[in-house]
């Protein structure tokens, strides 16, 4: 009997609650296409990198995973409230509460399983989307992989199999608390507003307002773990106090009879949307933080696509570009193992040069704008004691100045298919950043610089800014060209070999560069790595920093994007499973009410509303209860977003506009948002009118 009603009663409630078995097959279709990435052979080519990829999607899954699982204990708790009256029916029949739990515990699984096996069929199309846009990030050849691996089917099944195991635990205190007489009264709690110090709660709304502002003030300085803790718990407190704020407005403007209440239909419309708030403000809270979250991670994915497509070319222009501290060093191991490996057109053994003087890299640290003042005194002027610890120990710049001859100058701009630049012997120019050019431009106004014959003042020359690989082998941030005679009174202070290859560059050649080296100096992926002595640096870049030994762009490309992917994919893997199981919530708890809603527009109707009228009023009464926690969501992600993207532009030297990826990860947002609206007012709309007939 137990069966065959749980059986029943799971195809009654399958048709009610279409929204949230589409959002349970879609996350288990998403588990099962992330988990086949920890055995996908191809991207098991590289190594280490692939090893971050995993750490980065089994950490998105584990929050995929609690989120799911808040879900589903949020659905299974809400319909246990919805059908109270039913459960007490069968307690006043005889049955125990075990029998009861029985019951609906195997409804849940029956809808769970068949999602779940939807999922899984849907997961391997999803995988093949999925490993066509990894592998066209990383310059892998796409090819069709219809696998069914059971170590990913185990590990997606255990992973909804857990999530359906922390929502039943948690649900199992409700049915040990059942009472015939809570369970007939459990329907109609909801339908009961408690409207007690509504004047002093509305004062919240204003204060919540004034909270958000301060915070988004805060934001920008953050500097430790416990600051950007007590920012977010005060920003979750302050999104529930919103609500309550806003719920408590509206009420206190209805009983004060506020001006136009009485036009058209918008006293209903207050009353239902005060309602509907003041019941839910907990999970509006909770909704609007998910949403916040998945704007976030749209928003900063969208950055990282940005510059994995637009400035990671331009971060290594060489073919081959090979440093040495030792100045004297002639790379003859290196050009061997070149020659047998890659057709080379051209190769340019140069050096980098320095007065011994730090006035340039004085002149970077307080003019730059992502500096600010931090290496500047009361009066403008450099702070020398910070300045000098800076360049000795934080490795951004070299200790001393770094200086290169005009002739190698244009023999590698010749190499990179760049004009030569042609000055006088008395004139200079600087090389630097494309992001750093305008900070740069008034240099000279500034710089002091010698001649050979140390008496005669050199003049600036101007500024280049093509990319020209300056992450600590020609120059951190900039390079000071000068005439080859003015090399004469300077030091050599480390050597580089430029390589010019013929067609493509082969696999695994700067593994091979790097395997001369000791092994002590490598890093964790097997990179040469320099020391980030006094003539090395890596400049002021702030969110991919690379200074290895050896740099073979063909090479690192790939596995630099595969780093990004690895933070890239997981985002939009979480951003998209928070705004559909926050757009689930949504939806069950309108399309839920539909039956109380059909008696309220049916009066409606009889007192004189039109069809259109009432599906007017229908149309606006839903975007009013979708829209508020987005819009909410959309205000304090915007500020964190721009803020956010400033500093990423400035430190990465993107050409996008600071609110491009706060639009693209909004409009992302709405599309899955539009989707999830028209569906549940179609829906909620049949249940109303084609009821009746």
């Amino acid at each position: 009997m137990i069966r065959r009603l749980a059986y029943r009663n799971m195809k009654r409630f399958a048709g009610d609650y279409q929204i949230y078995m589409i959002t349970l097959a879609v996350v288990a279709a998403l588990l099962y296409a992330f988990d086949s990435l920890f055995w996908d052979k191809e991207l098991g080519r590289f190594d280490q990198m692939n090893q971050m990829m995993m750490i980065m999607v089994g950490l998105a899954t584990g929050f995929v995973v609690i989120i799911t699982a808040w879900l589903i204990y949020y659905i299974i708790h809400f319909m246990m409230e919805r059908r109270s009256r039913e459960f007490g029916i069968y307690l006043l029949l005889g049955m125990k509460k075990g029998q009861v739990a029985r019951v609906y515990i195997r409804e849940n699984i029956m809808l769970g399983g068949i999602a779940f096996l939807v999922g899984s069929v849907l997961g391997v199309f999803f995988q093949q989307i999925l490993c066509s846009v990894i592998d066209s990030m990383v310059r892998i050849p796409y090819s069709f992989r219809l696998s069914w691996d059971y170590r990913t089917w185990l590990m997606t099944f255990g992973c909804y199999a857990g999530c359906y195991l922390l929502a039943f635990f948690r649900c199992g205190f409700s049915f040990r608390k059942m009472n015939i007489n809570e369970l007939m009264k459990q329907d109609r709690k909801n339908e009961e507003i408690v409207e007690k110090h509504e004047e002093w709660k509305r004062i919240l709304l204003p204060m919540a307002v004034i909270f958000l502002i301060l915070f988004w003030g805060m934001f920008t300085h953050l500097n430790s773990t416990g600051e950007i803790i007590l920012f977010l718990i005060g920003l979750v407190l302050t999104i529930y106090l919103f609500y309550t704020g806003v719920s408590a407005w509206i009420i206190c403007y209805v009983r004060r009879k506020g001006k136009g209440i009485y036009q058209g239909q918008r006293l209903f419309l207050l009353r239902q949307f005060a309602s509907k708030i003041r019941t839910m403000q907990f999970t509006l809270g909770t909704l609007t933080s998910l949403f916040t979250l998945a704007l976030l991670g749209a928003s900063v994915a969208f950055m990282f696509c940005d510059y994995e497509n637009t400035a990671l070319k331009a971060k290594f222009p060489f073919d081959v570009l090979i440093y040495s501290d030792q100045v004297q060093d002639d790379f003859q191991d290196e050009k061997e193992v070149l020659q047998q490996e890659a057709d080379v057109k051209e190769m340019l053994r140069y050096r980098i040069y320095t007065d011994q003087k730090d006035q340039v890299n004085t002149w970077m640290l307080t003019h730059l704008e992502q500096y600010s003042t931090m290496y500047q005194n009361k009066n403008g002027k450099p702070d020398r004691k910070r300045v000098t610890k800076m360049l000795e120990n934080d490795g951004t710049y070299c200790r001393y100045d770094t200086y290169m001859g005009k002739t190698d100058y244009n023999r590698l701009r010749k190499m990179l298919g760049y004009e030569p630049v042609h000055f006088e012997p008395d004139q200079y120019i600087v090389q630097t950043k494309k992001r750093l050019q305008k900070d740069v431009a008034s240099i000279g106004k500034d710089l002091h610089l010698t001649a050979a014959d140390e008496k005669t003042e050199l003049t600036f020359a101007g500024v280049q800014a093509e990319p020209f690989s300056q992450d600590g082998h020609n120059g951190g941030d900039y390079i000071v060209v000068v005439g080859d005679k003015v090399l004469q009174r300077m030091k050599p202070y480390y050597s580089e070999l430029a390589v010019d290859l013929k067609g493509e560059t082969p696999q695994g050649l700067e593994q091979k560069l790097d395997a001369l080296a000791d092994p002590d100096d490598r890093d964790f992926s097997g990179h040469t790595v320099s020391s980030l002595s006094g003539n090395s640096c890596s400049g002021s870049d702030t969110v991919l920093v690379y200074t290895a030994t050896n740099l073979v762009r063909d090479n690192l490309i790939p596995e630099l994007k595969m780093l990004l992917a690895s933070m890239i994919v997981p985002l939009f893997y979480m951003g998209l499973v928070f705004v559909c199981v926050a757009l689930t919530v949504l939806s069950v708890q309108q399309l839920s009410d539909s039956s109380k809603y059909k008696f309220r527009y049916d009066v409606l109707e009889k007192i004189g509303l039109s069809k259109k009228q009432v599906r007017s009023l229908l149309l606006r009464q839903m975007a009013g209860y979708y829209l508020c926690p987005a819009l909410l969501a959309l205000v304090i992600s915007g500020k964190m977003v721009l803020c956010i993207s400033g500093n990423f532009v400035r430190g990465t030297g993107v050409s996008g506009c600071v609110s491009t990826y706060f639009v693209e990860g909004t409009l992302l947002f709405m599309g899955i948002y539009l989707v999830y609206f028209a569906v549940t007012f179609l829906c909620f709309q049949r249940s109303i009118f084609l009821k009746e007939r």
